[in-house]
């Protein structure tokens, strides 16, 4: 597959391709919707929590006599029914952790970056690089090779002033190309990518048996 390759401007500046092992690789829903799946859950803390009826500091003496007052029949305040008692079958600490092979995972990816390269929702750029942290003119770079759509930028590698630049816009998102993962590649738009990312994607999506350096698949593992 052949994709135009675009400046900072908008300007078509050269023709690349797109490995077909990544980008025309066999679409699998299921298999998209179950790595999504996964990396929301394991993104879960867990940590909810609400106090059981033997776990409320209540007295625990009989809180009226048994008979002859005309009530229900009751022994503890700490009885769920009470304002202050306990919660019945209420959320406690647990995790919600889901394992997923790491073959399933890429394959996942490579279903993803297919659909959108079969959309056209693939921005190849020459390079992204800024002298200095500016929003508006992360602005102006939106618009030339995304307007109106949502964006997804990975870089090759860590940049400051690009980062910067794109934080304060709520449709704009900065990744490393390394921590490439199925949640944010479904959740914007466009997805622009700068040659050298390419290479990066291109290091663990087209071989199976690679295994990025230590942390590199941090997003991944979510």
């Amino acid at each position: 597959m052949k994709a135009k390759v675009y400046n900072m401007s908008g300007q078509e500046v050269d023709l690349v391709e797109l490995p077909a092992a990544v980008f025309e690789a066999n679409i699998n829903r299921d298999l998209m919707h179950q790595a999504l799946v996964r990396q929301m859950a394991n993104a879960r803390r867990g940590t909810h929590k609400a106090k059981g009826r033997s776990e409320i500091n209540k007295s625990t003496a009989k809180i009226y006599r048994q008979k002859g007052t005309g009530n229900a029949r009751h022994g503890s305040r700490r009885a769920p029914i009470f304002v202050g008692g306990g919660v019945a079958h209420g959320p406690i600490p647990r995790k919600y952790t889901k394992r997923m092979p790491r073959r399933m995972r890429r394959a996942a990816l490579r279903s993803a970056l297919s659909v959108k390269a079969e959309n056209g929702d693939i921005v190849v750029l020459d390079e992204v690089t800024m002298n200095a942290p500016k929003t508006k003119e992360m602005v102006a770079f939106i618009d030339n090779v995304a307007s109106g759509h949502t964006a997804l930028l990975l870089l090759p590698e860590a940049d400051v002033n690009v980062e910067k630049s794109a934080r304060n816009l709520v449709d704009v998102k900065t990744i490393m190309a390394r921590y490439l993962n199925i949640r944010d590649l479904l959740g914007y738009e466009k997805i622009l990518m700068p040659l050298a990312s390419l290479e990066s994607v291109m290091d663990f999506l087209v071989d199976d048996s690679y295994v990025a350096e230590p942390g590199a698949e941090s997003m991944e593992e979510e």
